[in-house]
């Protein structure tokens, strides 16, 4: 059976490691500067009471902090997401082709801060891809959803070509 993430690792890709990064240093040496830059100007109207200028900076400055304990933290607590070594079971980084009641599907399974269904990328916690994990093509699983019961039917595992160097 597939290990399963615990409760501080996110699994990330290399690429999406970058894109945390370059967000974090963008919020740390650009936006940063910008809120403080409005809360300066914000002072300048006076009082903070009733000072709509300050609140809307102060709010600026909270989403600005706020994104980057997240980042750092996702960052700290990141795992990168290496190729399986095989395709013969489902492993956070392998590409699964699936049939359903409404016909073929296929995802990549990741981790859930690069989730994007639409995408075709599903979170390795997810129902879906928690289930998914460490089965074999040819097995069946029944995934429990709000709006009720599904059934998948692994046709295909590959390795996500993204992640072999």
């Amino acid at each position: 059976m597939a290990t399963k993430t615990t409760k501080n690792i996110t699994y990330l890709s290399p690429e999406g490691l970058v894109k945390a990064k370059i967000e974090l240093e963008q919020l740390i040496t650009v936006d940063r500067q910008m809120v403080i830059e409005h809360l300066s100007v914000a002072k300048e109207y006076g009082s903070t009471d009733d000072n709509a200028d300050m609140e809307v900076a102060r709010i600026e400055q909270s989403f600005v902090e706020g994104r980057i304990e997240e980042l750092e933290a996702l960052i700290r607590n990141a795992k990168i997401i290496e190729p399986p070594k095989s395709n013969r079971r489902v492993a956070v980084g392998s590409r699964v082709e699936l049939t359903c009641e409404d016909g073929p599907i296929c995802y990549t399974i990741v981790g859930r801060a690069e989730a994007n269904p639409a995408g075709g990328k599903i979170s390795n916690e997810s129902p879906l891809g928690n289930a998914l994990l460490g089965k074999v093509v040819g097995d069946t699983i029944t995934v429990e959803a709000p709006s009720g019961c599904f059934e998948y039917s692994i046709t295909k595992i590959e390795i996500e070509q993204s992640l072999v160097a």
